[in-house]
């Protein structure tokens, strides 16, 4: 059976996992007790902006992308379960979720697994999307990357400018 996600489908995803991102890093940028830590969710925020822009743009030429491989129900089974059980799965609880976090230290944990979903889901979109796209997605990769070690590093040491 071929995989049911079209490169579109993949790309809104990314959308909404992007805007998601959003809402929660600019909830915490309000709500962060430390300087450094609003400094690091307002940035975040501001680099999901132009992951959505980056989206968009992939977007508008996905209807000319084929998915690169035919994929079993099991692999179209297991993209799906990382869509379902991501930690911003909408816009409510990635709300309710920021405004709950009760420390800096318990926002950047859950920053922390949030980059960790989206580092998953885009290892796995970038296997499916046509070489063309790919290059794209490796650069959002990074980026996300980049965010779990400011993250990791801002948890470490909170104090720090």
């Amino acid at each position: 059976m071929s995989i049911t996600f079209s490169a579109s489908e993949l790309i809104n995803i990314a959308i909404g996992n992007e805007r998601r991102g959003i809402a929660f890093y600019d909830v915490m940028t309000r709500s962060a007790g430390s300087a450094s830590a609003r400094g690091v969710f307002q940035y975040l925020a501001n680099m999901e902006r132009e992951h959505i822009q980056i989206f968009n743009d992939m977007l508008a030429e996905a209807d000319k992308y084929e998915v690169s491989e035919t994929c079993t129900q099991e692999y179209a089974a297991y993209l799906q379960a990382l869509v379902d059980t991501a930690i911003f799965t909408d816009d409510l609880a990635t709300s309710e979720m920021a405004t709950q976090a009760d420390s800096d230290i318990k926002a950047l944990e859950l920053a922390i697994g949030a980059e960790k979903d989206a580092i998953l889901f885009y290892y796995t979109m970038k296997e499916i999307m046509p070489r063309r796209a790919q290059s794209t997605v490796d650069k959002i990769i990074a980026e996300e990357k980049s965010h779990l070690r400011q993250l990791s590093e801002l948890k470490q040491n909170p104090a720090a400018p």
